[in-house]
């Protein structure tokens, strides 16, 4: 199935109302396309948001006019850009903050999945070397940025090496460091404007941490105890740009 046709399926898709054909062959698409998968979840979002905007009941000469000039209303294409006009309606640079923050905990939740895979997998780097002039040239042209690489081994936080990964659709840079028994990850790219600068959690005992440096996004994720994290991070923001 092609976007187009995916496209014109989303509705029936989340309303519940395709063929079980039609619904595994947008599901088998969307599995594989993350353009695809923001439709439908900046769709979902859209309607969360309408559903919790108050009812206000129109003035009776808003219907005389309406009928008067039956003009065309012409349909939004992209969900994500109807989402943000309702957010901005709801709450201007609130709405974007939350619809910000909404993304970021997704991403997020596909980082852990990434990192735990790879801890299962015993995957963890497809280059491994403890120097940053070893692993940093091995990414050149299989990504379109040069993602920065730190030596802190000195701070008791060694290189193990890297690997290439897939976050949100798209190639990421893992670059793996270890703490005594504990690996961290850290997954670079290049920045998106629709994740907000920082952002953090903890979730089943892994810590998250996220920040924007330079136009490069950073996400870091380890079952380190957190100020531990915490002291990694800061060493990696001052030492990779």
């Amino acid at each position: 199935m092609r976007c187009d046709e995916t496209t014109r399926l989303i509705d029936a898709y989340i309303d519940g109302e395709l063929s079980a054909s039609d619904a595994s062959a947008v599901g088998g698409h969307v599995d594989a396309c993350v353009h695809c998968l923001r439709r439908i979840q900046a769709r979902e979002v859209l309607g969360e948001l309408i559903r919790a905007l108050p009812y206000v009941a129109a003035p009776e000469h808003l219907r005389t006019t309406i009928v008067d000039r039956r003009r065309p209303i012409r349909s939004l294409t992209h969900w994500a850009s109807a989402a943000m006009v309702v957010v901005a309606a709801a709450g201007g640079a609130g709405g974007r903050a939350w619809w910000q923050t909404h993304i970021a905990s997704m991403v997020a939740e596909q980082v852990m999945t990434r990192h735990v895979h790879a801890l299962a997998t015993q995957h963890l780097v497809d280059v491994r070397s403890s120097d940053q002039h070893t692993v940093k040239p091995w990414f050149q042209g299989k990504l379109d940025f040069a993602p920065p690489i730190a030596d802190l081994a000195d701070a008791g936080f060694p290189l193990i090496g890297g690997r290439i990964d897939t976050i949100a659709g798209r190639p990421v840079a893992a670059v793996v460091y270890e703490r005594r028994l504990h690996v961290i990850t850290a997954f670079v790219s290049a920045a998106d404007e629709d994740v907000p600068a920082e952002y953090e959690r903890t979730v089943r005992g892994f810590h998250e941490k996220h920040w924007v440096q330079q136009g490069i996004c950073f996400w870091i994720v380890s079952d380190l105890n957190a100020q531990e994290l915490t002291d990694f991070v800061e060493l990696l923001r001052a030492r990779a740009m």
